[in-house]
């Protein structure tokens, strides 16, 4: 098994230095700006009729519909740094979870723009307003939550052996790298279905529902490396949060932030129970 977590730690460790590498985050920011204009300037090319008849159902009309394009480049990139952080502790890698809920509520708030007309006006916008004010809240109230939870944090594979802890952590880097493939390959056939004209699900929905099986997979795997129950009931309840928030990503406007909320509380709880209340692992075994 050795040389199976070496070869795992071969390809996973590059990969992930070269995404978290700064120069690579100041080009992909910049990218992002130049994609949020061009944006901007087909959109405003479509609203002039400028635009060829195959490119006119592709871009929208609402200049809004570019600030949710943008964030929805962010919560790309924020997944595949969630990817790459799950080899880490089960706790950070929730951790990433909860940060990307609150920027799929910014997003949120935003697309409710995107159903504005141009100029913004309040009449018969009144609902989407209230919307847009629950997504907000809701996001900053997780987002502060998430503070408190990372504060509360210790040490996630506590009781592991350190040779044991190497194959587990390899174990999550194999996972990820099978998560990684799978986050592209379903992106390339969302965007060749919006291509094309064809139905498709919510790709951020599909691939939460994917990252809740994997939270599964590594709660099991982990009970090799250390079966304590402590540990196990622990991770157990992460990945009930991570159920959480998925259903939070599917459900209505105000429903969505009150799960989330609730999600993020269901961890905090968690976390005070396993840390505070039993500090002797003895009496988990």
């Amino acid at each position: 098994m050795n040389s199976f977590y070496e070869r795992i730690t071969y390809i996973f460790d590059p990969l992930h230095n070269f995404y978290e590498h700064e120069r690579l985050h100041r080009k992909l920011s910049a990218a992002l700006v130049v994609f949020f204009i061009c944006s901007l300037v087909l959109i405003e090319f479509n609203r002039q009729h400028w635009l060829p008849a195959g490119l006119k159902t592709l871009v929208p009309m609402n200049h809004f519909s570019a600030v949710e394009m943008a964030f929805s480049i962010i919560l790309v990139l924020e997944v595949i740094s969630l990817i790459f952080v799950l080899p880490c502790s089960f706790s950070k890698s929730l951790g990433k979870q909860f940060e990307i809920l609150s920027l799929i509520l910014v997003r949120n708030a935003f697309k409710e723009l995107s159903y504005f007309p141009e100029p913004i006006t309040m009449a018969d916008n009144v609902d989407k307003v209230f919307h847009i004010i629950a997504n907000g809240f809701g996001a900053i109230v997780v987002f502060g939550l998430l503070g408190l939870y990372y504060k509360l944090q210790k040490r996630a594979e506590d009781g592991i052996r350190s040779r044991d802890l190497y194959g587990f952590v390899a174990a999550k880097k194999a996972i990820a790298l099978f998560l990684l493939i799978a986050f592209f390959s379903m992106g390339l056939m969302t965007v060749a279905d919006t291509i094309n004209g064809a139905k498709h699900g919510e790709f951020f929905h599909d691939f939460y529902t994917l990252l809740i099986l994997t939270d599964i997979l590594i709660v099991l795997v982990s009970q090799i490396f250390n079966p304590s129950s402590k540990f196990v009931f622990r991770n157990s309840g992460y990945a009930l949060s991570t159920l959480m928030i998925r259903i939070a990503l599917v459900a209505p406007v105000y429903y969505n932030v009150v799960l989330g909320i609730t999600a993020i509380g269901f961890a905090i709880l968690l976390t005070l129970v396993s840390n505070y209340l039993f500090t002797n692992d003895h009496s988990w075994k």
